[in-house]
């Protein structure tokens, strides 16, 4: 695509010529080496990796299966085509009755069924996306600014910031204490906000914390809604993982909807509580584009709702997911059965890193690990990160992303995902990265990394019984 002239410039607006987009990080550009490398078994075995990707393909068969044996949650089959016309023509923003019911129940559920969740509160919005930008719409002006701790998702530069003309303030979270949020750090980034004549309406806090895997403690969140509750502005909680944790019996996620309905001993004024939720990650759709706006704040729900006509999920996909939803059996086995295929693909990954001396931060949610890598830098520098980043892409060929796009305030920090892929992938990767750290130290650099695996020789390595791997049937299958 040619470059804009200054006349069509002229006829555009600010956001359609200018950058707000945030395409232009370290985190996109991954991407982007993966779409014009990718990896594939057979015909691109030298490909790109894409550990870059926060999916859960994990538990795509259960679905597959459930949807197998309940054809009539689909109107486009012959089992459930007889509701077709009245789903159709279903275009009231409040969303199908049974969808919000069912949404609310899961939420629940997700939770450990320790908290309820009222369906008259769910606004729908077009994915995690669409839910933070129409909460932030509902929430501050242009030129207003929301706290964020640090390392925080990179797309939030852009579901936040680039319509809405709010600002992010970092509120730096450090590796001394595994990148724990602290009253000593909120007050610390409020502060210089309000030197700077910047207007703080908010925090969003990100619980279970992308790109970390971890969840808050109780203590953490209490601090936090003491902290809003004094200075009198939002929390936003996104808990899109919510669902998407594993280890300590499932249990070891705390919502922030708990802290202000048992913890009574704080002051909580609820009007100041909204919380983002999405099935992009706890179920696995991403596609879907389901997000949900749980607002406490009746204004915020009314407005929320209106804005929402923008960003609709249909009405076939509410009529499936309601249908899904309320199928109990299938949740509680879905849920319980993630846990373990996440508790499991976690550990070959820490493990098969460890091996060649390889940390990473202790989780227990999320699709991915916090990688410290800060030995292999060059030096103690962004910089050096970024040409450590580079050589991983490009010759080592796996896409995983710097901690510099998360904000990070330490280099040397990556976030790898994990649960996109399947065993052979996986393990493919780990192999490279185990080339990738052995040639490195011996040639005590970083170049001319030979990493070359045809399909053969692939599938020899896996199946051989000194792979440092564990067997995957997926490998045994392959032809």
């Amino acid at each position: 695509m040619e470059l804009m002239s200054v006349n069509q410039t002229q006829l555009l607006s600010r956001i359609a010529i200018g950058d707000g987009h945030g395409e232009n990080s370290p985190y996109f550009d991954g991407w982007k080496a993966y779409e014009n490398d990718p990896f594939h078994p057979i015909k691109n075995p030298n490909g790109v990796i894409q550990m870059g990707l926060a999916e859960n393909q994990l538990t795509s068969d259960l679905v597959q299966q459930w949807l197998m044996s309940n054809p009539g949650a689909s109107i486009c089959t012959p089992e459930g085509v007889r509701d077709f016309k009245a789903i159709a023509n279903f275009q009231d923003y409040h969303g199908l009755p049974e969808f919000t019911k069912a949404v609310a129940k899961f939420m629940g559920r997700t939770r450990g069924n320790r908290v309820t969740f009222d369906p008259d509160r769910i606004v729908m919005s077009g994915g995690a996306t669409g839910a933070h930008e129409v909460t932030v719409f509902c929430l501050a002006d242009p030129g207003d600014a929301f706290l964020v701790p640090t390392p925080y998702y990179p797309g939030f530069d852009r579901d936040l910031r680039w319509r809405t003309g709010v600002e992010l303030v970092p509120v730096i979270c450090e590796s001394s204490n595994n990148f724990k949020l602290t009253r000593e750090a909120l007050e610390e980034a409020y502060e210089k906000a309000k030197e700077e004549k910047v207007r703080i309406k908010g925090l969003l806090i990100t619980n279970p914390s992308n790109p970390l895997g971890t969840t808050m403690d109780r203590e953490t969140l209490r601090t936090v809604v003491s902290f809003i509750n004094e200075k009198r502005i939002h929390l936003v909680s996104d808990e899109i993982y919510a669902g998407t944790v594993f280890g300590q019996g499932g249990n070891s996620f705390t919502s922030i909807s708990e802290i202000i309905e048992e913890e009574k001993d704080i002051e909580c004024d609820h009007d100041l509580i909204h919380v983002v939720y999405s099935l992009s990650k706890d179920m696995g759709f991403p596609g879907f584009r389901v997000g949900i706006i749980y607002s406490y704040n009746d204004a915020v729900v009314n407005c929320a709702r209106k804005m929402s006509s923008f960003g609709l999920v249909s009405t076939q996909t509410q009529y499936l997911l309601a249908s899904m939803l309320n199928d109990d059996e299938f949740v509680e086995g879905f849920v319980e059965e993630s846990g373990k295929r996440l508790a499991k693909r976690y550990g070959v990954l820490c493990r098969g890193l460890g091996e060649v001396g390889i940390k990473c931060l202790e989780s227990h949610a999320g699709v991915f690990v916090w990688m410290d890598l800060r030995h292999l830098l060059k030096r103690a520098s962004f910089e050096a990160e970024m040409e450590l980043w580079r050589v991983i892409i490009e010759q080592v060929k796996i896409n995983i992303s710097p901690g510099s796009s998360f904000h990070c305030c330490e280099p040397g920090w990556f976030r790898v995902c994990y649960a996109n892929m399947d065993d052979r992938a996986l393990q493919l990767s780990l192999a490279r990265m185990r080339t990738f750290v052995t040639q490195g130290k011996k040639s005590c650099g970083l170049r001319e990394l030979r990493l070359s695996f045809s399909s053969r020789r692939l599938d020899e390595f896996l199946s051989s019984p000194h792979s440092p791997f564990p067997q995957s049937p997926l490998v045994k299958a392959t032809t």
